[in-house]
């Protein structure tokens, strides 16, 4: 079994939560699967929400002529298998409020139509991202272009404010599971963790709850509580493949 591997990295990323509150917009620590597919969209330049949205103005849903699907770049990547490995102590990215002003006119009700921004920051994130073999045109064209330094769009993280570095770029060959450690995000698989740290290491484990698929109607985020850790697993997650001496979940 083969794999695309680079490394995804920026200055600075925010992968919005919907959930806002009104004082800020917060981010999730890890890019997530949604917004992977995103980026590799943007890369070989097919359709997001922007053009779905511009395709369906003016039509009723219903009509023959409306589009209820996904947005063109998850139609087509939405069953590629994907690993991501944070680069990270114990996975943890540090965040930062940042303030800025929105003062376009209408932005806001407020005297002067100011709005005041608040949105949290990844500072320096950096992943490590592996895209399964499917044998697929849309792979062997991803791959392509990761491999030649090519994209139609350019790669964001998050938002257009956080332009993605991709370096690294390789073919790998993988293997069978390794051991009963993971070294990437992996969907958790257990009620009750109790085995030993990997030797020479303090034991930690990270969990967020992430968006990894869209709900098909209203494009809402499927959400999955993603684990990263070096403690023991009983049981090792489906689609686990070894490479170079660790072990990495494809989602």
């Amino acid at each position: 079994m083969k794999a695309i591997s680079f490394k995804l990295s920026g200055k600075t990323a925010i992968f919005k939560k919907p959930d806002v509150n009104s004082f800020a917009y917060f981010t999730y620590n890890n890019i997530h699967k949604p917004a992977l597919l995103g980026l590799l969209g943007a890369i070989i330049g097919l359709n997001g929400y922007t053009k779905l949205h511009d395709n369906n103005r003016g039509l009723k849903n219903g009509s023959p002529d409306y589009n209820n699907g996904f947005p063109e770049f998850y139609e087509k990547l939405k069953d590629l298998k994907i690993s991501i490995i944070p680069i990270a102590k114990n996975g943890y990215f540090s965040k930062k409020i940042q303030v800025f002003n929105n003062s376009v006119g209408y932005a806001s009700y407020e005297v002067g139509g100011n709005l005041i921004v608040r949105e949290q920051w990844l500072e320096n994130p950096s992943w490590q991202i592996m895209i399964l073999e499917d044998e697929s045109e849309l792979y062997k064209k991803i791959e392509k272009y990761l491999l030649e330094s090519r994209a139609v769009f350019i790669p964001y993280l998050g938002k257009n404010d956080h332009p993605a570095c991709i370096c690294e770029v390789k073919t790998i060959d993988l293997t069978n599971p390794v051991y009963n450690y993971m070294d990437s995000l992996f969907v958790k698989n257990f009620d009750v963790l109790d085995g030993y740290e990997k030797d020479d290491e303090e034991p930690y484990l990270f969990q967020e709850i992430a968006p990894v698929s869209l709900q098909k109607e209203y494009h809402f985020y499927e959400y999955a509580a993603l684990v990263f850790t070096n403690l023991e697993l009983q049981n090792i997650p489906d689609n686990t493949f070894g490479y170079d001496g660790k072990n990495y979940a494809f989602i």
